[in-house]
C-alpha cells in the first residue's frame, strides 16, 4: 500500500506528460506561462490581502469584535448558538485564521467535549471566510459593488452557525 502511495504522484505526473506529448503540447513553456499568470495574480491580490488583514487585526486588537459579540450574544442564544461562540460567529466570516484561534481558545476554556466546544468545532467546519473571500476577489477584479454577494454570504454563514448548534444539540443531546 505504501509503495502505491509513493508512486501515485510520479505516476500522475508521468501520465500528464505522456498525454501532453500525445496531444503535441510543449509542456515546459506551457508550465512557464501558467506560472507567470499565477505570479501576476498573486501580485495583483497582494494589496487587497494586506488591507483585509490590517482591518482584521485592527478589529481584534481594538476589542470591537468582542464588544459586538457581547451585544449580540442574546440574539445568538435565541438562535441556539452558545454565548461562548458569539465572537466566533462574528470573526469567522472575516478571518479563517482568527476563527481557528478563537475556536481553539473556546475548546481550551470550555472543553472540547462541551456544548460550546462542539458547536465551535462544527461552526469552523461548516462556514467560510466569506467577507475575506469576497473582498479579495472583488479587489482583484476591481469590482466597486458586490451587489448581493455579501448579504447572501452572511446569510449562508448565519445558517451554517444556527444549523451547527442545532446538529450538536440533536446528536449530543446537549442543551444550550
Amino acid at each position: 500500500m505504501s509503495v502505491l502511495r509513493s508512486a501515485l504522484i510520479p505516476a500522475l505526473l508521468a501520465a500528464i506528460a505522456l498525454y501532453a506529448q500525445w496531444q503535441d503540447v510543449d509542456v515546459f513553456p506551457t508550465f512557464v506561462r501558467g506560472a507567470k499568470a499565477g505570479l501576476r495574480t498573486a501580485v495583483g491580490i497582494l494589496p487587497t490581502m494586506v488591507g483585509m488583514l490590517t482591518v482584521i487585526y485592527m478589529l481584534r486588537a481594538s476589542g470591537a469584535i468582542d464588544l459586538a459579540a457581547a451585544v449580540l450574544a442574546p440574539v445568538f442564544q435565541l438562535l441556539g448558538i452558545p454565548k461562548e461562540c458569539a465572537t466566533l460567529a462574528l470573526l469567522k466570516p472575516v478571518s479563517g485564521g482568527g476563527g481557528l484561534a478563537l475556536g481553539s481558545e473556546i475548546m481550551q476554556r470550555c472543553g472540547a467535549d462541551s456544548y460550546a466546544g462542539r458547536v465551535a468545532a462544527v461552526m469552523l467546519g461548516a462556514s467560510e471566510t466569506s467577507l475575506y473571500t469576497i473582498g479579495l476577489y472583488s479587489g482583484h477584479l476591481g469590482l466597486g459593488r458586490t451587489r448581493y454577494a455579501v448579504w447572501a454570504a452572511l446569510c449562508a454563514d448565519l445558517t451554517a452557525f444556527v444549523v451547527s448548534a442545532a446538529l450538536v444539540r440533536a446528536f449530543f443531546a446537549a442543551g444550550a
